[in-house]
């Protein structure tokens, strides 16, 4: 069985917001001095968490592993970033899955807090706040990668 979790704006939103108020009692106690974004899954997450933290320095980090359903190797095609170990700053990105992307970014910043709006079992251990875990087998649909269409009931499927 084809195991999908398809996200609309509307979910990523409420989803974001959550990891937002997880995330709000660090930033009160110690604020963050910025976000670095994931790019391309972080970016949406970043902006929504910056709004409600009122954190104004955004930067990005630009790894890329996927194309629309396979994993592959690893590029890290943007680090310039000037925060040192990562010390006071917080990575966010919308999923991890295997954890190879946050492996790699763990290792240039391994002070950083990182927070995922979504994480597998296999990625989870390399996250510091997350809000919905979904099985290593379940493939997610985030919703700019969607169009709306019809949908067959699960049991045509099998």
């Amino acid at each position: 069985m084809d195991r999908s979790f398809y996200v609309s704006w509307d979910e990523m939103h409420r989803d974001t917001r959550a990891l937002s108020w997880r995330l709000l009692d660090m930033h009160n106690e110690l604020a963050f001095s910025g976000i670095i974004a994931v790019t391309r899954g972080g970016m949406v997450p970043a902006a929504i968490i910056a709004r409600e933290l009122e954190i104004r320095v955004v930067d990005t980090i630009s790894v890329a592993s996927y194309d629309e359903q396979a994993q592959g190797q690893l590029q890290i095609l943007k680090s310039t970033l000037d925060v040192g170990d990562g010390d006071g700053w917080l990575i966010v990105d919308d999923l991890v899955d295997t954890g190879k992307t946050a492996r790699a970014i763990r290792d240039m910043m391994p002070a950083a807090h990182f927070a995922t709006v979504y994480a597998k079992p296999e990625g989870r251990p390399l996250v510091d706040t997350f809000v919905t875990e979904v099985s290593q087998d379940t493939w997610i649909y985030f919703p700019w990668d969607l169009a709306p269409h019809a949908n067959q009931p699960l049991i045509k499927s099998r």
